[in-house]
């Protein structure tokens, strides 16, 4: 969900620098987090996401609501999110999705820890760590942070999501 379909990195980097002075871009974090970027505020950057509300009002990738509504008339769709990584953002994620993708049935929103549990074909991700697990083929949505990762089928934006499944 997070960087797939949620853009949340602008939001973060918002929070982190009105609250610390900073300027720091998107550009600036090309094949890093921003964690690791400025490891000295893990905690602090940590603490905006479990802010139970955080996840409610990030704005939706672009193309990825008509992709997904194409995507459904072919084939079952899940949504997977390690909502156990910031338990207090269930709600906010939950009514998030119940906004955005209200054509999706809300049976099929898997909240989660390890999405090796999901037993799927596929499984678009930003975060290659989500494969290492997982029974199907993962495909590397596009992201700041994993630029450099290979290995992966690897798509830049929805209507290369919508060409890999859908054809052009």
């Amino acid at each position: 969900m997070d960087e797939v379909m949620a853009d949340f990195m602008p939001k973060h980097l918002k929070l982190f620098n009105d609250d610390n002075g900073e300027n720091i871009t998107i550009n600036d974090l090309q094949g890093k987090k921003l964690r690791e970027l400025r490891s000295d505020h893990v905690e602090q950057l940590g603490n905006y996401l479990r802010e139970p509300s955080f996840f409610r009002d990030l704005a939706v990738m672009p193309d990825s609501q008509e992709v997904i509504r194409d995507l459904h008339e072919h084939y079952e769709i899940f949504i997977t999110t390690a909502a156990m990584e910031f338990p207090t953002s269930f709600t906010a994620k939950y009514e998030w999705l119940k906004e955005h993708f209200s054509f999706l049935n809300d049976l099929n929103f898997v909240f989660c820890g390890d999405k090796s549990i999901i037993h799927a074909d596929y499984l678009i991700d930003d975060n290659v760590r989500h494969f290492k697990r997982f029974s199907g083929q993962g495909i590397l949505y596009t992201a700041h942070h994993n630029i450099h990762e290979t290995g992966y089928p690897r798509v830049d934006n929805w209507q290369d999501v919508r060409a890999y499944f859908l054809g052009s």
